[in-house]
């Protein structure tokens, strides 16, 4: 992770992204964060494989990543952000969903694809964070929601 001056930080790596969030495999659906603004903003990047396992199913024939996990990579990406954010205290807690609002899918993600999640903040500080989020497949949009979250003990 390198960092530059007014609080952004270039890249957090998928190690370092461990050690913020409890998510692991099969659920860890963020590869690395890039243009992180504490406080505002930060692009999470995942990189769409045939290996994922839910594509076994999510459908065999033309495999789709389901909208549902779409919006929990958004989800994670925010939690990166808040926990960047928060500092030290906040690493390693549970980031719950309270809401999920105006959730649209707009184009299938499909093995091959590199999605970009880019989150805003609307409303962030200490335990409730409130945050837009669209993901991109190159310069189309694959998926937009608003996402209210409340950060817990783990």
């Amino acid at each position: 992770m390198s960092d530059t001056p007014n609080n952004t930080v270039d890249t957090v790596d998928v190690m370092r992204i461990m050690e913020m969030i409890p998510h692991r495999y099969p659920m860890l659906l963020v590869d690395r964060v890039e243009n992180l603004v504490s406080g505002e903003r930060a692009t999470g990047v995942k990189c769409v494989t045939i290996n994922e396992g839910f594509f076994q199913g999510h459908f065999p024939a033309k495999p789709v990543m389901p909208g549902v996990l779409i919006v929990e990579a958004m989800a994670q990406t925010a939690a990166v952000l808040a926990v960047e954010t928060l500092g030290e205290e906040a690493e390693g807690k549970l980031v719950y969903f309270m809401g999920i609002q105006e959730a649209k899918f707009r184009k299938p993600v499909v093995p091959g694809d590199v999605l970009h999640m880019h989150l805003s903040v609307e409303r962030g500080r200490g335990r409730v964070w409130r945050l837009r989020g669209e993901a991109m497949v190159g310069d189309e949009l694959a998926a937009e929601a608003n996402i209210t979250a409340m950060i817990a003990d783990a």
